[in-house]
């Protein structure tokens, strides 16, 4: 043993850059397909796993579920990143890969609510967390065995077809799913056929197995293993030693933050923005994200090479900075161009709320169960609900909450205290008043399909994706440059799915809130600019360029 892995070279034969890439990529592509089928089909799963709560409850039950894959990637960065770090990088993304495989099978395979009542939902969030699970120690091990084989010159560019396999595999989930639907039929897809894109991962695991096995373990591990480095403490090296320590800061909080914010940000706050807020049919922001997803698969690669010739930083700061000039004058253009009536409306017609503050609740409501009843909670509700702007004016306390719409003024009625009927008719009533003057001053109940200008659309949102895959790109690169080889797999790993898993993952949950707290459709874009900011000043003052390093001598 120790005489092969002192001179792998002579004892065996090194598989190709082309293949080490194509494996790595390949594996992680499929590993992506099945964490963006879940989120897909959450509708669908609703109605199969919390089919007793209500229509409102199930779809945020679903959601809730989708998340747990995000909480738990950091778990699985520490624990396969240890492993990793250990055992070797094959080993560990053989194992990534066969566990996210069989989690999404069982998942095709898991019987419904009908079936065996509450022990569906609960073994359908296991095997969630079994999903986010690998995914957070599947990320690391393959930019890492690309790294580990790429020469110096190259390696932005070679790492970069692995950042490129998350769009790969939306676009691949997004096409089987489709390609399932036309086949059996919606009804039929509703009732069984959703099963079917989860249960192709058999076949899928079994191509990605055999195509990684042909692969030998990297070459900067066995060199370490060849000079004795198999006594190393991973979790100690990297969080108690500061020479390690501060690296793991700075890739979370100089990039990785940045990383979950921008790249959340331009793939699905954008997307749920012109769906609720917007109100864009749901087919024509599917048919501009897919154009999208397929660009940006290019664009992660193109990033990636600029990053070897003119350093990762400044193209990592060029996407930031970009994210941050363009995001609110950015989505105020999506506006004009996907719904032009709701821009002019807000323009002629600026909606103001005048209420007492101490009567006014969050209108944030996930679930739909609270019950919003003041005079200014059931004028916010239908301002909320129909997606329209509004500032807020302060009134005399105990007043009775009006809306403002241009020059017209419409007043609510105070709902506490009525009793279920009565509310329910105070609530027609409101939101019956606030809909018509809404209406008369021009505000669009639907973003007219035929005024949507889909190119212009296409445009803004590219700008988003670009600088989300500028920053993306170069950062596999980037981070394996910071790290020594004993520690690098668990020191790049948590930064890494803390950076999207957490901060990414918060992103449109949060940003709803913030939109719903303030009235103003652009102020949860504050999110975004804030943990990008921050990213940007840490990345600028304190990140070291990293091109061309001699991953041997990190850490020497």
């Amino acid at each position: 043993m120790t005489d092969h892995a002192a001179t792998p070279s002579e004892t065996e034969k090194e598989p190709g850059l082309k293949t080490v890439v194509g494996a790595s990529a390949a594996g992680t592509a499929f590993e992506w397909y099945d964490f963006f089928i879940f989120g897909s089909l959450t509708a669908v799963i609703a109605r199969h796993f919390y089919a007793d709560v209500g229509e409102a409850a199930s779809y945020i039950l679903a959601l809730l579920t989708f998340g747990v894959g995000f909480v738990v990637r950091p778990l699985g960065a520490l624990v396969f990143g240890w492993f990793g770090d250990q055992t070797g990088r094959k080993k560990t993304f053989l194992v990534t890969i066969t566990l996210m495989g069989a989690a999404t099978v069982g998942i095709g395979l898991l019987p419904d609510y009908d079936a065996i009542g509450i022990a569906a939902p609960i073994l359908l969030i296991i095997l969630r967390i079994l999903q986010g699970f690998a995914l957070g120690g599947e990320y690391g091990g393959a930019v890492i065995y690309v790294a580990e084989h790429s020469p110096a010159p190259r390696r932005g560019y070679l790492t970069g077809w692995i950042q490129t396999t998350a769009a790969l595999g939306l676009i691949g989930a997004l096409s089987v799913i489709l390609a399932t639907r036309a086949i059996v039929g919606e009804e039929a897809f509703n009732e069984w056929g959703w099963r079917i894109p989860f249960l192709l991962s058999f076949f899928l695991l079994v191509i990605s197995l055999w195509i990684r096995l042909k692969l030998n373990e990297s070459p900067a591990f066995k060199k370490m293993e060849a000079e004795g480095g198999a006594r190393r403490a991973p979790f100690r090296e990297s969080f108690a030693q500061w020479k390690n320590l501060k690296f793991v800061l700075l890739a979370l909080f100089g990039t990785m933050i940045a990383q979950g914010a921008v790249w959340y940000c331009g793939y699905f706050y954008s997307r749920f923005f012109m769906e609720r807020i917007l109100k864009v049919e749901v087919s024509t922001v599917d048919m501009i994200m897919l154009a999208l997803t397929v660009v940006s698969a290019f664009l992660y690669v193109f990033f990636g090479w600029l990053s070897d010739k003119v350093g990762r930083k400044p193209v990592m700061l060029f996407g930031m900075v970009l994210a941050l000039l363009a995001f609110f004058p950015g989505f105020q253009a999506l506006t004009r161009a996907a719904n032009p009536a709701l821009a002019e409306a807000q323009a002629s017609a600026p909606v103001t709320v005048i209420a007492d503050p101490a009567t006014c609740a969050l209108q944030f409501d996930p679930v739909g169960k609270t019950a919003f009843a003041s005079s200014c909670d059931l004028a916010k509700t239908v301002l909320s609900n129909a997606g329209v702007s509004y500032s807020n004016v302060a009134a005399e306390p105990g007043s009775l909450a009006r809306v403002r719409i241009g020059e017209v003024e419409v007043a609510s009625v105070e709902g506490e205290g009525l009793a279920a009927a009565e509310l329910t008719a105070a609530k027609a009533d409101v939101e019956g008043r606030i809909k018509a003057a809404l209406t008369a001053a021009g505000y669009p109940e639907r973003a007219d399909p035929e005024r949507v200008d889909v190119p212009m659309v296409f445009v803004i949102l590219l700008i988003f994706i670009v600088a989300a895959t500028a920053l993306y790109g170069p950062q596999a690169a980037s981070l394996v440059e910071l790290f020594p080889t004993r520690v690098r797999y668990t020191a790049m790993s948590l930064p890494y799915h803390v950076g999207t898993g957490w901060v990414g993952g918060l992103l449109p949950a949060t940003s709803f809130a913030l939109v719903a707290a303030s009235g103003n459709i652009y102020f949860g874009l504050w999110y975004a600019v804030v943990f990008t900011a921050i990213a940007v000043v840490v990345t600028f003052f304190l990140m070291p360029e990293t091109k061309g390093r001699d991953l041997d001598t990190i850490g020497q």
